[in-house]
């Protein structure tokens, strides 16, 4: 799969947002993998996975009129949504994620999976410094919560912070990550 191109996946979106379905069909080819894997990752359950992400593209073709390019990249916009309604199944079914490996895991591998190619290389490596900015526990709090899927209890239970603490480092993890990720013009 070559590199995904954000200017042309905004346009995607757009373009659904105006129902065109030719549009819809080129934004799901062009990121239901990355989409897949990131529900898969959480809910370890392929046919589960399945299902989650024909609904997060319903839920795509519904709201591609409230994507707004200046909050983010459209593939940031998509994978939230992705990873979103897979932790609310994960709480509407009382599952719980299972973890991809234990504390002393390959964070790096688990971020880039396994479909990415080289052009995303670089974004893993600006992630990677990126997420080298932020101290401990807040980045391990963030892993956890984004690419694991522990819910803001969960990881007030393993950190042992009240849940307005683990709120405070996400929130903060993330502006810091959005500014150090984003291009300077």
């Amino acid at each position: 799969m070559p590199g995904i191109d954000n200017t042309g996946l905004a346009d995607l979106i757009v373009a659904v947002a105006g129902e065109d379905r030719n549009a819809f069909r080129a934004l799901y080819d062009q990121t239901s993998a990355k989409l897949f894997a990131i529900i898969l990752r959480i809910i370890r359950n392929r046919s589960l996975a399945e299902d989650i992400l024909q609904d997060v593209y319903l839920r795509v073709w519904r709201n591609a009129g409230a994507y707004a390019p200046e909050s983010g990249s459209p593939l940031a916009w998509l994978s939230s949504i992705a990873r979103n309604r897979t932790i609310d199944i994960l709480r509407q079914k009382s599952l719980t994620a299972v973890p991809v490996g234990g504390d002393d895991g390959d964070w790096w591998e688990k971020i880039a999976g396994p479909r990415n190619v080289e052009a995303d290389l670089m974004d893993v490596a600006a992630l990677r410094h990126c997420l080298g900015e932020i101290e401990e526990p807040s980045r391990s709090c963030v892993l956890l919560a984004y690419y694991e899927g522990y819910s803001r209890d969960e990881l007030a239970v393993r950190f042992g912070k009240p849940v307005s603490t683990i709120k405070t480092w996400l929130h903060r993890s993330l502006t810091a990550l959005k500014a150090c990720l984003e291009p300077t013009s």
